[in-house]
């Protein structure tokens, strides 16, 4: 039997499925996490076969032991995985320490985790890339914005959604982020500004390079903004996976030699023409993330693909082949209302109005709310027209 480590099985909440399909394919699944066993979901105990609390997983020492204990109790560790942006890098360094090769190590972090080395693997897969520059002082930035102009956007180099990134217009906004908003200790990255939409590439990848399962989601609005601004979230999942985003995708995972892990690509879709970049509806490079998309994009999938993306997972890693067969399509469409703004349809109204397509109501936890809002709807429909309709309905204000 394999022995399988999931690290914070517990967050995400819908993280727990992941556990029960390995469990339910005959691995022996060991969880560790911050949260009291007794606070556990009755079904998230049911998929895991023992769960080892630490006082906090940003605490190495006290994860290091735990895994420790498991090797003590269960003999090696055949896989070790979060599946969660945040804790990548301790993924890779308990791999690294316990020697444990299914999965990326600390030496492969630079290039997956710096958006700055993210850009020559996508040159190499004949992607282009947003021209950049490593924030340092006034005279370096004001040098690079009189190549590329204004706007331009910085965020961290080695961050996690849109936190800290900003929008620069002008030469006061500039002066700004350099006086007020730079974290000590923390490398930026300033990119030209790409009118665009974001288009993503999700799959899940055998341990020979190839997908057994490939979908994506449209962000029409950046989420910077909606983070900035406070606004609302839409973003859906597609009926159908466009070509070209496709063979971006599977040329990006061969660029980076990703195996055996869900991901979630990054592109730009151009809504202009743009020098240096492409023309209108040109696909571009945004950025990699090795693991699934966040929130509840992985229920979204299923609802979209008629399928089960837990499953599917734990497939490639118990089988490296998918069990499950194809099912029928539709788009799924995210819509996060935030707090406090003066919605024409009251929740209930929704409600009543989209009984029969909608999949998931949900109030969103607070740890995801900026970026995705406070109040998400996930409902499904089988062509593009009757989804704008939903969307208008569910934010349109009074």
């Amino acid at each position: 039997m394999k022995n399988f480590v999931f690290l914070s099985p517990n967050f995400p909440t819908n993280y727990w499925q992941f556990c029960r399909e390995l469990k339910n394919n005959g691995l022996n699944v060991l969880g560790i996490g911050d949260q009291p066993y007794d606070e556990l979901s009755p079904q998230l105990k049911d998929s895991l076969n023992e769960y080892y609390k630490v006082s906090s997983l940003e605490n190495y020492d006290e994860v290091y032991r735990a895994v420790a204990f498991f090797i003590f109790r269960y003999g090696r560790i055949d896989w070790l995985e979060s599946n969660n942006e945040y804790w990548l890098e301790r993924d890779a360094r308990l791999r690294t320490d316990f020697h444990i090769e299914s999965g990326f190590q600390s030496q492969d972090m630079e290039r997956i985790k710096y958006k700055s080395r993210m850009k020559e693997y996508y040159q190499k897969a004949g992607i282009p890339v947003a021209r950049y520059h490593i924030v340092d002082d006034y005279d370096g930035c004001r040098a690079f914005i009189e190549t590329v102009g204004y706007p331009v956007v910085v965020k961290p180099d080695n961050g996690v959604g849109a936190a800290h990134t900003f929008k620069l217009t002008d030469e006061g906004g500039l002066h700004w982020f350099l006086d007020t908003q730079r974290e000590p200790g923390v490398r930026y990255i300033m990119e030209e500004f790409i009118h665009a939409e974001v288009n993503s590439y999700d799959a899940i990848i055998d341990s020979h390079g190839e997908p057994m399962f490939e979908t994506g989601n449209v962000t029409p609005f950046s989420i910077m903004d909606i983070v900035n601004d406070n606004d609302n979230s839409i973003y859906y999942i597609v009926r159908d996976l466009a070509d070209d985003v496709r063979a971006a995708g599977r040329a990006t995972v061969k660029s980076f030699g990703v195996r055996s892990r869900f991901i979630h690509f990054e592109f730009f879709r151009l809504t202009q023409d743009q020098p240096g970049m492409g023309q209108k509806g040109d696909v571009v490079a945004l950025e990699v993330n090795m693991r699934p998309c966040g929130g509840f994009s992985p229920d979204m999938m299923n609802y979209a693909n008629s399928t089960d993306v837990y499953k599917i997972w734990a497939d490639m890693i118990a089988f490296d082949r998918s069990t499950l067969p194809s099912g029928q399509h539709y788009f799924c469409a995210f819509a996060g209302r935030r707090d406090g703004k003066p919605f024409a349809l009251s929740h209930d109204e929704i409600l009543r109005r989209y009984n029969a397509q909608l999949r998931m109501v949900e109030r969103i936890p607070d740890a995801l709310s900026g970026a995705m809002g406070n109040q998400m709807y996930v409902a499904v429909f089988p062509t593009r027209e009757e989804m704008d309709a939903f969307y208008a309905d569910v934010l349109r204000e009074c």
